[in-house]
């Protein structure tokens, strides 16, 4: 990410932007995946804050619709695209290799990807698409980027995880396709689950370094997540919806853990989308299956031999 003038003052609330309590300094790096949604959200509210701010989007197309709305809302002109599928990790390597080659630090990152209702399909690489997707992708761009990440402290990485966590189960067999959760979009739960055990373990990890590994939860949120699912269902979701919260309420909690003064220094926690701490199901707490699970994502993914 590039250096940064001096931040601008950013907007009070009246003027459109949500609660922005802290503002991002000068030279602040985002990497914000999402061309639509509480991505787009979060990543609205980080370039408000003047912050040099990366979306990194699968679809190029939807991502630069998105790059020209954020630009001329804010005038943050440091507001920049990045094509990256988290479902491909040669896409995630070709990211990382990016940022590391024109970024100078990284200040937050932000794990947004997360798809739901997909089909059981095992990728090219020999991975289950939804868990390559929503966790083992962001597992590996945080360990390519995490050097950076350390250099650039105090930093932050925020995993947006699920209430639907709690319904999942981790298995690493999932991963590969060797076996499959069972349960209405298992899948999707226990990707959520796996996402906040690695945040919590990503946390011990990186004890004594500057670096913070939060977890949190949007809530129940109207965003096109559920296109992949059948017409009933997403006939039942659209009448939820009044009941639901806008994309950009449900990106507040994920914007609180990435930039505000009062979640400084937390770090291995669960945040809930009223932005409050909220324990996680017991099976996001066992440190054993975190570091089980741990090793065997390093290697899926090459980081280690074995």
């Amino acid at each position: 990410s590039m250096a940064l003038p001096r931040p601008r003052r950013y907007p009070a609330p009246g003027n459109g932007a949500m609660d922005p309590r802290t503002p991002l300094h000068g030279d602040e790096q985002v990497p914000a995946p999402g061309a639509a949604g509480i991505g787009k959200c979060v990543a609205l509210e980080l370039a408000r804050r003047n912050a040099r701010t990366i979306l990194a989007c699968r679809s190029r197309e939807r991502g630069q619709a998105a790059l020209e709305e954020i630009r001329a809302a804010t005038g943050n002109n440091a507001v920049v695209l990045r094509e990256l599928d988290t479902g491909s990790l040669a896409s995630v390597r070709a990211f990382a290799r990016a940022v590391l080659r024109e970024e100078p630090r990284l200040d937050v990152l932000v794990h947004n990807a997360g798809v739901t209702g997909l089909p059981f399909a095992v990728t090219p690489e020999g991975l289950e698409q939804t868990f390559a997707t929503n966790y083992l992708g962001p597992f590996l761009l945080t360990n390519l980027l995490l050097e950076l990440l350390k250099a650039s402290a105090p930093a932050r990485v925020v995993t947006v995880a699920s209430l639907r966590h709690r319904a999942g189960t981790a298995d690493s067999r999932f991963l590969t396709g060797q076996r499959r959760p069972r349960g209405s979009d298992a899948s999707y739960c226990s990707s959520k689950l796996m996402a906040v055990l690695f945040s919590a373990e990503l946390a011990r990890r990186l004890r004594g370094t500057g670096v913070t590994s939060n977890a949190v939860s949007p809530g129940v949120v109207s965003t096109n997540i559920m296109h992949h699912f059948s017409w009933v269902v997403r006939a039942l979701f659209t009448l939820s919806r009044p009941f639901m919260k806008s994309a950009a309420q449900g990106a507040l909690s994920t914007i609180y853990c990435a930039v505000s003064e009062e979640a400084a220094g937390i770090t291995g926690k669960y945040f809930n989308s009223d932005c409050a701490l909220e324990l996680p199901s017991a099976a996001a707490r066992d440190t054993c299956l975190a570091r089980e699970l741990w090793d065997e994502s390093e290697r899926l993914t090459g980081l280690s031999r074995g």
